[in-house]
């Protein structure tokens, strides 16, 4: 899921860039239910420069649950099913199959966002230039799914191999 931060008003978006990609790159997550983050500050916000991401990181076939930004369309030419929710209609969470369980939603990667903005926040002012190294270290621990002194346990292990 595609996310440009939020924030304060932003100029018109150039062609094949995004509204404030000077202040605020465009970052794309993804994330497998229960399973790895995966996060990466973009330089603009086109099906061509996602493509690759997606291809390295997401197994052909998978389904993939997106909100309705028309970026995603070619999903399933890229050989994924892709199911959305529509944010704009108020849709947040969709039962397809009748079973009582909300399969189709972005709530996952929405809770990475929001947890992102808070880990973010006391470091007031990040460069873009360092953007993309913050975004590795918050998805590593992240996926470590350890804190404290266990996850310098993880860190350390990962800092030696």
């Amino acid at each position: 899921m595609l996310r440009s931060q939020k924030g304060a008003a932003r100029a018109p978006a150039p062609p094949g860039g995004c509204a404030g990609t000077r202040h605020k790159p465009p970052i794309l997550g993804l994330i497998q239910r229960g399973g790895q983050l995966v996060m990466r500050m973009l330089p603009n916000v086109q099906q061509r420069t996602i493509q690759p991401i997606i291809t390295a990181t997401v197994a052909p076939g998978s389904q993939v649950y997106t909100d309705e930004y028309d970026i995603y369309a070619r999903l399933e030419a890229w050989s994924y099913g892709h199911q959305t929710v529509c944010h704009a209609h108020g849709e947040y969470a969709r039962d397809d199959d009748g079973d009582g369980f909300c399969e189709v939603h972005v709530n996952t990667m929405e809770g990475v966002w929001s947890l992102l903005r808070s880990w973010l926040r006391p470091h007031r002012g990040i460069s873009q230039e360092k953007l993309p190294l913050y975004l590795t270290f918050f998805a590593f621990v992240h996926n470590a799914r350890r804190r404290g002194r266990a996850l310098l346990g993880q860190l350390v292990a990962a800092l030696v191999a």
